[in-house]
């Protein structure tokens, strides 16, 4: 028994942290060509994301999965992110974070614009992902509470940004 209890423990550990899922859209009123031009460089988080003051590919080629970024935030904090998948066809990209200061792990997310009517588009924005602290009692900072807000926030900021970007054109 003790054998079998050692080989579960590791997975009784990840089962205590659930997988968390936040989405988040806004709708703007710009064409979904103009709106994914904006949003599809995985080099330029920083030109419409106002927490990220710099967004560097650090490995790879920009836009091409497996390209790696490094974000610095305005408090200095860093944020490292693996694209996925790429899709100029379906507006859409994927990616994971690899490391850095947000309170998350097994983070996986997609970005997608799509049409909405006639110069109108939908930017959805959504990320399944675990606290930092994967453990059965996690720190106050590092739980799913703490993990979903951050995340909710991160999204929100941005898409709330795009569109003011976008609209006052």
């Amino acid at each position: 028994m003790l054998a079998a209890a050692l080989v579960l423990a590791p997975g009784l550990a990840l089962a205590a942290a659930p997988t968390l899922k936040v989405s988040k859209s806004v709708t703007i009123h710009a064409p979904a060509a103009t709106v994914w031009a904006k949003v599809k460089d995985f080099n330029a988080l920083n030109t419409w994301h106002p927490a990220v003051a710099k967004d560097e590919i650090v490995a790879g080629t920009n836009n091409n999965p497996g390209a790696q970024r490094k974000l610095t935030l305005g408090n200095g904090g860093e944020v490292d992110e693996k694209l996925e998948s790429f899709s100029d066809a379906h507006r859409r990209f994927g990616y994971t974070i690899v490391g850095g200061v947000l309170p998350v792990s097994d983070y996986h997310s997609t970005v997608r614009v799509i049409a909405a009517g006639k110069d109108t588009s939908k930017v959805t924005w959504s990320g399944t992902f675990k606290r930092k602290d994967t453990g059965d009692h996690p720190a106050a900072d590092a739980d799913d509470k703490t993990a979903t807000t951050a995340i909710s926030g991160v999204y929100q900021s941005g898409l709330d940004n795009l569109k003011k970007m976008l609209e006052t054109k």
